[in-house]
């Protein structure tokens, strides 16, 4: 799971009707960025930071390009593995390896193509993980990848509080000096979305999905966690948390 870019600019209705929007909206992303990527089947895609696995499927069996995941998350890289048994015809070109974004396995120009969601806000050493992406892209090799900016350096004490100590994340990053850090890194910026609205309309989802349901122990034991989606749905509109996309060129 991941964010989403929605088609219309109201808010979804409630019940499933919220789920389904934001499930659409999760898929759109990635049409989106497959679209800006160009992958087909003769491309060697890096999927960075891959989680379970199920984006790196999803590109395997839809451009048959060879796609390797990685994780820093031995357990996640685990289940990713577990699950190729369902689907034994990808494992020729579809694989997966434990490794650090800021240190990977392997040789300088290994990939026509770097993908990543939701995942180098996560990373303290963004500018490293940038090194290291441009190191193993080929020459003329695409990446294309979405992360949290922040919009302006003066945050207040309730953004600390519910989005950046509750990620584990900062960045010195906003939209601009985003595109400024991939230069400087040797790639060519070919398009940058802003998709701040889109992050605020995908914690709003979040919210109302977990608060949803007729289990009043449920909506309790989830209380905190729809009202901290809240919080991050105003920290965007306030200018203190940002998302964007990115499609450059080595």
């Amino acid at each position: 799971m991941h964010w989403g870019v929605f088609d219309t600019p109201a808010e979804p209705g409630s019940g499933s009707n919220v789920r389904d929007g934001f499930l659409d909206a999760c898929y759109r992303l990635n049409a989106i960025m497959l679209e800006d990527s160009g992958i087909d089947g003769s491309a060697r895609v890096l999927d960075l930071g891959c989680g379970n696995g199920n984006t790196a499927v999803w590109l395997c069996r839809t451009t048959g390009a060879r796609v390797t995941g990685i994780d820093l998350s031995g357990v996640r890289i685990e289940n990713a593995i577990e699950a190729l048994g369902d689907t034994p015809e990808l494992a020729p070109r579809l694989e997966f390896h434990k490794a650090s974004a800021t240190e990977l396995p392997f040789a300088d120009g290994a990939f026509s193509h770097i993908w990543s969601q939701a995942t180098i806000y996560h990373i303290p050493d963004k500018a490293k993980t940038l090194q290291e992406a441009y190191r193993v892209l080929q020459p003329g090799g695409v990446m294309v990848f979405d992360d949290l900016t922040k919009p302006r350096p003066d945050i207040s004490d309730e953004a600390r509080t519910f989005v950046y100590d509750r990620l584990l994340f900062d960045t010195d990053f906003n939209f601009y000096s985003y595109m400024d850090a991939l230069g400087e890194t040797g790639f060519t910026v070919l398009e940058a979305r802003d998709l701040s609205s889109h992050l605020a309309r995908s914690y709003s989802c979040l919210s109302q999905m977990a608060a949803t349901g007729d289990d009043p122990e449920r909506k309790e034991r989830f209380a905190a966690l729809s009202d901290a989606y809240l919080k991050m749905v105003k920290a965007v509109h306030d200018e203190e948390l940002g998302w964007s996309q990115y499609r450059c060129v080595k």
